[in-house]
């Protein structure tokens, strides 16, 4: 997984880059598809929940041809994202 870091202007606050691929590698992340037929291919847009190995909740939208990947947004995840992540994880590993 190869991260693009630089020129994206992005501004992720509190978030370190490190966290944030932490957040893809994390084996519990959901990730969303957007609806395919609203956005061209070219335009797709992604979304992960997941968590850095600090435990910190993560909320990244991306964009990815499969090889790289460059991160438009990302901050810590809301509490109802947390809730989400959690039910969803509870529910594939009883």
């Amino acid at each position: 997984m190869e991260f693009e870091w630089s020129g994206t202007g992005l501004e992720t606050g509190d978030i370190p880059a490190k966290e944030i691929e932490e957040s893809f590698e994390d084996p519990f992340s959901i990730r969303l598809l957007p609806e395919v037929e609203h956005t061209g291919a070219h335009e797709a847009r992604y979304f992960i929940l997941g968590r850095a190995i600090s435990g910190r909740g993560i909320f990244t939208v991306f964009w990815t041809d499969g090889k790289r990947y460059r991160v438009i947004f990302s901050r810590q995840m809301s509490s109802d994202e947390e809730t989400f992540y959690d039910r969803k994880n509870s529910e594939s590993n009883p």
